[in-house]
């Protein structure tokens, strides 16, 4: 006869491990990326730097990764720069997001895993789009609260940090207007190979997008339905299920609750807990397919207190490090001897 803790257990759903064998120490290509003209809050260009500070350069290479630190990149300065056809800076980010595109493009031909610093998550733009330059066909996990997947036309505020995704999706090539400093730009992107996780504030005009184009996402309401166990795994099998192609995270920090990274541009109540958070980095990175990696938004000058600034760059570094290969219940070198 079972025993009432018998029939939970059997009603529970059954996860697949995610894990397919511990992939080796990555070497990774850092980019620094202190840009702020995606959205309309000082201080996120000073993110890169706390985060760097932190020693995470040092803490990766404890774990046995080896490190290329190329600095942080210099962007040019827009003293003119008014909007065209509602987009905000549309010079700055177009000229941003090119810099950092060739970057990325060095890093992933010295045969890097590329990790991108920002800065705001307009950056994103050229992270993708040099990375997919590079490697070619991308899949892309979206870690956010927010969509970015505004156009132009549908945007309330003209902000390209929440604009980024419209630009390199092909479907929506058609819906995106000349604008200075982005003919460089060319979408890389199918929808069926886009991931969100993390979802809770999204525009009307974002959501028409995202069910119309068949884009896959988990908002938090199904974060809470299902687990996530189950979103990580339902996002690996949607990923691999056809071409198993690299993949490109894209963590903005508030994706995290802001009673956890209150240190960001757009807090949203109701986020991932660092515990959630983590499982989804320590996943991507069993995955063995994780080729490149940008951790943005996080704001010093947006927290109300030393203790707030401190736990969301910690919460930064400590996905970076999940990233690539640390690992909770500990880790160990593969040719580690007891003395």
């Amino acid at each position: 006869m079972m025993t009432t803790m018998m029939r939970r257990i059997a009603a529970l759903p059954l996860v697949r491990s995610l894990h397919h064998g511990p992939p080796t120490a990555p070497s990774v290509g850092l980019v620094g990326a202190p840009f702020s003209k995606g959205q309309p809050r000082p201080g996120v260009e000073l993110g890169p730097g706390r985060i760097r500070g932190a020693g995470l350069v040092d803490l990766l290479k404890e774990q046995g990764c080896s490190v290329k630190d190329f600095g942080d990149l210099e962007f040019e300065a827009f003293p003119d720069d008014p909007p065209v056809g509602g987009v905000k800076n549309p010079r700055a980010v177009g000229s941003a997001t090119c810099r950092l595109s060739r970057a990325l493009q060095a890093v992933k031909q010295e045969g890097l895993t590329a990790l991108t610093l920002g800065g705001d998550h307009s950056l994103a733009l050229g992270s993708v789009l040099g990375h997919s330059a590079a490697v070619g066909d991308l899949s892309v996990v979206w870690v956010d609260a927010h969509a970015d997947i505004n156009t132009p036309q549908t945007s309330g505020s003209g902000n390209l940090h929440g604009q980024p995704v419209s630009f390199l999706l092909r479907e929506l090539q058609g819906k995106i207007p000349s604008l200075p400093n982005f003919s460089w730009v060319q979408p890389c992107l199918q929808a069926s190979y886009l991931v969100y996780i993390g979802l809770r504030d999204v525009d009307p005009g974002e959501h028409f997008l995202l069910k119309d184009l068949g884009v896959k996402f988990f908002s938090m309401s199904e974060v809470d339905l299902l687990g996530i166990g189950r979103v990580m795994e339902e996002t690996s099998d949607y990923l691999h299920s056809r071409v198993k192609r690299p993949i490109h995270l894209s963590f903005d920090v508030d994706a995290i609750d802001p009673s956890v990274t209150p240190a960001t541009g757009t807090p949203v109540r109701g986020g991932l807990s660092l515990r959630e958070g983590l499982f989804i980095t320590e996943s991507l990175h069993q995955t063995g397919l994780l080729s490149a990696v940008d951790l943005v938004e996080v704001n010093p000058l947006r927290a109300e207190s030393e203790a707030g600034l401190n736990s969301t760059v910690e919460t930064a570094v400590d996905l970076i490090r999940s990233c690539f290969g640390w690992r909770r219940e500990g880790n160990h070198a593969h040719d580690y001897q007891l003395p």
